[in-house]
This record gives structure tokens, sequence and C-alpha cells, in this order.
């Protein structure tokens, strides 16, 4: 059990704030992942012109798996099942968006999102690292 010399900045312990961080930061990082898992899936005629214009071959498949695993991978992420394998898929499918659909860095709004995914990638790897924390289906019980 942390004691509050350890962190004196939160109310510290099993029952403390401490104990929700980790289900708040997964809802969070989850909610950019089902957002735009709907966000493709209302208009997929954008998404797949523009997995076309980055070379990728076939679109619309590519749409359905990007589809299937924000919307399925964020969810899981959220309630925090089999989080550490979600999380560390997530991860690799950030940094492949990032090298995949905004690697032009001389342009500032892609440079914008290169390193906003990078950060995505980062805090994923937190939850790889340190799992899905206390309130989770991982740890229920």
């Amino acid at each position: 059990m942390t004691t509050a010399t350890q962190n004196p900045g939160l109310a510290v312990g099993e029952r403390g704030l401490q104990a929700y961080l980790p289900a708040i930061g997964r809802v969070g990082i989850a909610a950019i992942f089902i957002l735009s898992g709907i966000s493709k899936l209302t208009a997929p005629e954008g998404t797949i012109g523009y997995i076309a214009s980055a070379g990728l071959p076939l679109p619309q498949v590519a749409l359905v798996l990007a589809i299937l695993l924000e919307l399925v991978g964020g969810a899981l992420l959220a309630i925090g099942y089999r989080t550490r394998l979600v999380a560390a898929v997530l991860a690799v499918f950030t940094v492949a968006a990032a090298i995949f659909f905004h690697a032009a860095l001389d342009d500032q709004n892609q440079f914008i999102h290169f390193f906003k995914n990078l950060a995505i990638a980062g805090g994923l790897l937190q939850v790889v690292a340190f799992g899905a924390g206390r309130f989770s289906v991982d740890n229920r019980g």
C-alpha cells in the first residue's frame, strides 16, 4: 500500500484517488478509438479514399479492420478486458497509422498528428507495462 509520504499529491492507497486513475486513463484513451471508429462507420467513403490515397491495398478491407479494431479494441480497453494485449495491439495500430497517414512532417498539421499518435502509443505502452488497474474486468473479484 502506498503511503502519503510517498505520494503526497493524491489521496493514496487502495481506496483513494490513485486506485481510480488507471480506469480513468483507460477510458480517456479508449474514447479516442471509439469515436474514431464511429466516425469511420458513419462516413466510410471518405475514409476509404484516405486509405487509398496512402497507397495501401484493399482500402475497403482496411476500413472494416480499422473500424473493428477501434470499436472493439476501444471497448475492451475501456472495461479493462485482456488489457495488456489490447493496449499492445492498439499501440502498434496507432504507430502504423502515424507512419502511413501522418508522416509528412513538413506539414504542421501532419506533424502534430504524427506526434499525437506517438503520445497515444506511449500511454498505451504504460497500460501494457502496468496493467489495467483495480477497476477492470481483468482484476474483478
